[in-house]
Protein backbone atom coordinates (compact mmCIF):
# COMPACT_ATOMS: atom_id res chain seq x y z
CA UNK A 1 0.00 0.00 0.00
CA UNK A 2 1.02 3.30 -1.12
CA UNK A 3 1.04 6.51 0.91
CA UNK A 4 -0.83 9.26 -0.92
CA UNK A 5 1.03 12.81 -1.32
CA UNK A 6 -1.44 15.54 -1.28
CA UNK A 7 -0.98 18.18 -3.37
CA UNK A 8 -1.69 21.99 -2.00
CA UNK A 9 -4.78 22.48 -4.48
CA UNK A 10 -6.26 19.35 -2.80
CA UNK A 11 -6.07 21.09 0.98
CA UNK A 12 -9.89 21.55 2.65
CA UNK A 13 -8.80 24.15 5.07
CA UNK A 14 -11.19 24.03 8.01
CA UNK A 15 -11.74 27.02 10.95
CA UNK A 16 -11.70 26.50 14.67
CA UNK A 17 -12.02 28.45 17.31
CA UNK A 18 -10.54 27.93 20.93
CA UNK A 19 -11.48 29.73 24.18
CA UNK A 20 -8.09 29.71 26.39
CA UNK A 21 -10.03 31.14 29.63
CA UNK A 22 -8.34 29.00 32.18
CA UNK A 23 -6.82 26.35 29.81
CA UNK A 24 -2.57 25.89 30.51
CA UNK A 25 -0.58 27.15 28.40
CA UNK A 26 1.62 24.32 27.44
CA UNK A 27 -1.00 21.99 26.86
CA UNK A 28 -2.95 24.50 24.85
CA UNK A 29 -0.04 25.39 22.59
CA UNK A 30 0.55 21.56 21.83
CA UNK A 31 -3.39 21.22 20.32
CA UNK A 32 -3.17 24.31 18.52
CA UNK A 33 0.33 23.35 16.85
CA UNK A 34 -0.56 20.28 16.35
CA UNK A 35 -4.07 21.89 14.22
CA UNK A 36 -1.54 24.09 12.15
CA UNK A 37 0.79 21.99 11.37
CA UNK A 38 -2.56 19.44 10.02
CA UNK A 39 -1.00 16.32 11.62
CA UNK A 40 -4.88 15.87 13.02
CA UNK A 41 -5.72 14.93 9.48
CA UNK A 42 -5.17 11.25 7.83
CA UNK A 43 -3.72 13.35 4.54
CA UNK A 44 -0.95 14.90 6.64
CA UNK A 45 2.28 15.01 4.15
CA UNK A 46 5.19 16.54 6.08
CA UNK A 47 6.20 18.57 3.49
CA UNK A 48 3.28 19.89 2.07
CA UNK A 49 1.05 22.81 4.44
CA UNK A 50 -2.03 20.91 5.22
CA UNK A 51 -2.51 22.49 8.13
CA UNK A 52 -5.87 24.39 9.37
CA UNK A 53 -6.91 28.20 11.29
CA UNK A 54 -7.19 28.16 14.90
CA UNK A 55 -9.06 31.41 16.35
CA UNK A 56 -8.00 31.93 20.01
CA UNK A 57 -10.15 33.92 22.14
CA UNK A 58 -9.67 35.09 25.99
CA UNK A 59 -5.86 34.83 25.27
CA UNK A 60 -5.25 37.42 28.70
CA UNK A 61 -6.84 34.40 30.15
CA UNK A 62 -4.27 31.47 29.92
CA UNK A 63 -3.30 30.03 33.05
CA UNK A 64 0.56 29.12 33.76
CA UNK A 65 1.35 26.65 36.67
CA UNK A 66 3.36 27.41 39.57
CA UNK A 67 5.78 31.14 39.76
CA UNK A 68 5.37 30.67 35.94
CA UNK A 69 3.97 34.30 35.67
CA UNK A 70 6.56 35.91 37.83
CA UNK A 71 9.88 33.64 36.81
CA UNK A 72 9.66 32.91 33.43
CA UNK A 73 11.59 34.92 30.96
CA UNK A 74 10.59 36.17 27.19
CA UNK A 75 14.34 37.22 25.41
CA UNK A 76 14.46 39.35 22.88
CA UNK A 77 17.34 41.09 21.01
CA UNK A 78 17.94 44.37 18.95
CA UNK A 79 20.99 43.12 17.20
CA UNK A 80 23.31 45.53 18.60
CA UNK A 81 25.89 45.34 21.06
CA UNK A 82 24.38 45.53 25.00
CA UNK A 83 20.33 44.60 23.10
CA UNK A 84 19.34 41.89 24.96
CA UNK A 85 15.77 43.00 26.32
CA UNK A 86 14.07 40.78 29.03
CA UNK A 87 10.46 40.79 30.19
CA UNK A 88 8.76 38.20 32.60
CA UNK A 89 5.69 36.26 31.50
CA UNK A 90 3.34 38.18 33.98
CA UNK A 91 4.34 41.95 32.45
CA UNK A 92 3.99 40.67 28.87
CA UNK A 93 0.91 39.60 29.76
CA UNK A 94 -0.23 42.95 31.10
CA UNK A 95 0.95 44.45 28.16
CA UNK A 96 0.95 42.09 25.11
CA UNK A 97 -1.34 39.45 26.22
CA UNK A 98 -1.65 37.57 23.08
CA UNK A 99 2.63 37.26 22.64
CA UNK A 100 2.40 34.65 25.84
CA UNK A 101 0.43 32.12 23.16
CA UNK A 102 1.90 33.04 19.80
CA UNK A 103 5.35 32.34 21.74
CA UNK A 104 4.35 29.25 23.09
CA UNK A 105 3.35 27.82 19.84
CA UNK A 106 5.73 28.75 17.72
CA UNK A 107 8.71 27.08 19.76
CA UNK A 108 6.29 24.10 18.69
CA UNK A 109 6.26 24.57 15.38
CA UNK A 110 8.99 23.17 13.31
CA UNK A 111 11.59 26.04 12.46
CA UNK A 112 11.48 25.56 8.40
CA UNK A 113 10.04 27.06 5.49
CA UNK A 114 6.43 26.15 6.48
CA UNK A 115 6.60 27.53 9.86
CA UNK A 116 5.43 31.40 8.78
CA UNK A 117 2.56 30.32 6.92
CA UNK A 118 1.26 27.87 9.75
CA UNK A 119 1.77 30.81 11.87
CA UNK A 120 -0.05 32.71 9.66
CA UNK A 121 -3.35 30.81 10.43
CA UNK A 122 -2.98 31.63 13.95
CA UNK A 123 -5.38 34.50 14.90
CA UNK A 124 -5.23 35.42 17.92
CA UNK A 125 -7.84 38.01 20.03
CA UNK A 126 -7.83 39.42 23.71
CA UNK A 127 -11.94 39.34 24.40
CA UNK A 128 -14.17 36.75 23.73
CA UNK A 129 -15.31 38.52 20.15
CA UNK A 130 -13.34 37.82 17.51
CA UNK A 131 -14.11 38.51 13.59
CA UNK A 132 -14.20 35.33 11.93
CA UNK A 133 -18.18 34.03 12.55
CA UNK A 134 -18.06 34.30 8.41
CA UNK A 135 -16.26 31.48 8.35
CA UNK A 136 -18.23 29.42 10.78
CA UNK A 137 -15.02 28.33 13.33
CA UNK A 138 -16.07 24.96 14.76
CA UNK A 139 -15.14 24.64 18.37
CA UNK A 140 -11.88 22.44 18.84
CA UNK A 141 -11.59 19.58 21.18
CA UNK A 142 -11.26 19.96 24.87
CA UNK A 143 -7.57 20.35 25.24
Amino acid sequence: MRTPLISMQDVKRSWYVVDADGKTLGRLATRIARVLTGKHKPTYTPNADTGDFVVVVNAEKVHMTGKKWSSKVYYRHSQFPGGLRTTSAGKLRDTHPTRVIESAVKGMIPANRLRAKRMARLRLFVGPDHGHAAQAPQPMKEV
